[in-house]
């Protein structure tokens, strides 16, 4: 399947959403330290419910942990500052999809470490700024499954 991989998180609710995204989806959730909460905060607890335990979540000290230990067969990053619409992008199952903390997004040093056409954005008005991350991640997840056919879906 698919691997959402969240870089230093800073909201415990957007991640209790993804969790429990994640355990409805078969998706794998990766978070990259440091997280701006624990794992046991109860605002984490109160999103996600009950579905940690059926979500296939994994913490990585650097990015580079996640990349060395899991080798995702591709990265893309989802930014504003993106220049090819995430729509025009195809995926294969054991993709992996990269996004920031909520109140400053991927570092440019990581955005600029990876080919121009792995850096997507979603489209959104003009004036807008950003959409909210467990908002997102879910766009990408539906739309990435649906591309593969929803596998393991029913």
């Amino acid at each position: 399947m698919f691997h959402i991989v969240l870089y230093e998180p800073e909201i415990p609710p957007n991640t209790g959403n993804i969790i429990r995204l994640c355990a409805n989806t078969g998706v794998s959730l990766h978070l990259i330290h440091p997280l701006g909460f624990e794992l046991d905060d109860h605002r984490l607890k109160r999103a996600g419910l009950d579905y940690k335990e059926y979500a296939r979540v994994q913490e990585h000290q650097l990015l580079d942990d996640f990349l060395q230990q899991i080798q995702p067969k591709r990265v893309f990053a989802l930014s504003t500052h993106g220049e090819k619409n995430f729509f025009d992008a195809e995926f294969q199952a054991g993709d992996a999809f990269l996004f920031g903390p909520e109140t400053r997004g991927l570092p440019v040093e990581i955005r600029e470490s990876m080919e121009k056409d792995t850096v997507l954005r979603l489209p959104m008005q003009a004036e807008s700024r950003s959409m909210n991350l467990s908002n997102t991640v879910a766009v990408v997840v539906y739309e990435a499954w649906r591309q593969t056919g929803f596998t393991g879906g029913s």
